[in-house]
């Protein structure tokens, strides 16, 4: 297949015709598991030619085990599907043949999953392997899944870090991958949550061994959560050190996110204390600088300056309402998590709901994600007037009141329940309906919804969460 030449077309040199080899044998594995014996004869002959190992081409190889093998390599996974600069505007075609080696190892060890039961050790090793494409791709690992490692980093699902053009094609116009990140993010937490699908996660979870081999994702969590009341003993309590591993780890990405905000306009009516973790080093040498004495060279200090760190702040009120139905099981996780962040500040009093077709007052625990999540029970139906109900007491003082609302907006009882919502919009308080506060950005929001809430001037969030977390670090602080 390799070996044949489109009428008309110039015949390719020797990088090339290698190139193509590599990328076939790509496709034809892709598309039919089947070993292809002229191609991979072929491409081994390829590989071992251009000083790279023939665990490249060993489908039961991770990457993680190739680059243990062979260390010098791991540099050039990162990144690798960015391309390289050719200063005299020329392809260099034998760094081509190399970067397609190893784009197709990534490639072929993510996107070819197989059929069958996935054990603990096997999804651990494809979470590896995506890792590895996250990071040939220029995103830190776990980001375009939407998991701890990118949580809010800033190659999200909205463009990724600086990603660009690839010489991975077939020769012409290279591709502009930018366009796909919103794409392979939501693609590969599709895979990742059909691998979890395939394991018999309650025997795993019985055996304290392959539990310990199980890496927490967004995937997996959602399976817990929905088998939770199915498990006992050992299997709980391993599916509760999975769950808090998680929460743990999103926590810990979040509340980096929320502690780089201030948290209010100075008050400098207050005088600054006097202690040394206060003092203003840079401000003090600039205004003794008069007392400066160039023969003994020292610097004579009659004046320290402090910086102010009391802050204006006003008691503020947040009232999370979070549709726990089955389809928004990353924005519960996600936004549970940050409610209790919110919770930990000074002067912001949480309050946390989660509904479906039943609501339920989450507050008494809205401090502890782990513990409010074990309370939560997804899958149903949506009706967000019973959430509303709950709601609408908690309002007491409205200019000092944030209601968000996290939902796809596929309910029941459309009109009642934007009717009140758009009562909470004009008595002052401020409303943010949210759609979507994923890594990957994409979900699906009921377009009339969409539309009146955009006519009432309160739009949809929709996307990464740093979104959400920008919204109310504005209002809040």
């Amino acid at each position: 297949m390799s070996e044949q030449i489109i009428e008309g077309a110039p015949a390719p040199d020797a990088e090339e015709n290698r190139r193509q080899v590599l990328y076939w044998r790509l496709l034809a594995r892709l598309f039919d598991p089947e070993e292809q014996a002229g191609l991979e004869s072929a491409s081994l002959a390829v590989v071992e030619d251009i000083g790279l190992p023939s665990a490249l081409l060993d489908p039961g190889a991770s990457v993680d085990s190739v680059v243990q093998r062979h260390p010098e390599l791991a540099a050039e996974f990162d990144g690798l599907m960015a391309p390289e600069p050719d200063e005299d505007g020329g392809r260099d075609r034998a760094a081509e043949v190399r970067r397609a080696a190893l784009v197709s190892k990534v490639l072929l060890n993510v996107f070819a999953t197989g059929s069958g039961t996935v054990t603990a050790e096997q999804l651990a090793r494809w979470q590896s392997d995506a890792g590895w494409l996250e990071r040939a791709l220029g995103c830190p690992p776990g980001e375009l899944r939407g998991g701890r490692g990118g949580a809010g980093g800033a190659g999200g699902a909205g463009g990724g870090p600086g990603v660009s053009p690839t010489g991975t094609g077939f020769g012409g116009p290279t591709p502009d991958l930018s366009r796909l990140i919103p794409e392979i993010g939501p693609e590969l937490g599709a895979l990742e949550a059909g691998l979890v699908k395939r394991m018999h996660l309650r025997e795993v979870l019985a055996d304290p061994a392959l539990a310990s081999r199980l890496t927490p994702s967004m995937s997996l969590i959602e399976q817990l959560l929905r088998d939770k009341d199915n498990l006992s003993g050992v299997a709980l309590a391993n599916a509760k050190s999975l769950i808090r591993r998680y929460v743990d780890e999103v926590a810990q990405v979040l509340r980096t996110q929320v502690e780089k905000a201030t948290v209010g306009d100075i008050d400098r009516s207050v005088p600054p204390k006097r202690v040394f973790r206060n003092l203003d080093l840079d401000r003090t040498i600039w205004k003794n600088l008069t007392n400066w004495d160039p023969e003994g060279e020292r610097l004579y200090v009659d004046r320290l300056y402090y910086r102010h760190t009391s802050r204006k702040t006003t008691p503020q009120r947040l009232i999370v309402v979070v549709d726990q139905s089955g389809s928004m099981v990353d924005s519960m996780v996600n936004c549970t998590i940050l409610a209790s962040i919110f919770a930990g500040l000074p002067k912001v009093d949480v309050h946390l709901i989660a509904y479906d077709t039943q609501a339920l007052d989450l507050t008494p625990w809205a401090h502890d994600p782990f513990e409010t999540l074990l309370r939560t029970k997804l899958g149903g139906g949506t009706d967000g007037t019973v959430a509303m109900a709950l709601a609408q007491p908690k309002i007491a003082e409205p200019r000092n009141t944030v209601v968000v609302w996290i939902s796809d907006f596929y309910e029941w009882r459309t009109d009642e329940l934007f009717e009140s919502m758009a009562a909470v919009h004009r008595s002052g308080a401020k409303f943010i309906p949210v759609g979507s506060v994923t890594s990957s950005g994409r979900g699906s929001v009921n377009p009339w919804f969409r539309e009146k809430f955009k006519d009432l001037g309160t739009p949809v969030i929709s996307g990464h969460i740093k979104k959400l977390v920008h919204e109310l670090k504005t209002f809040l602080t």
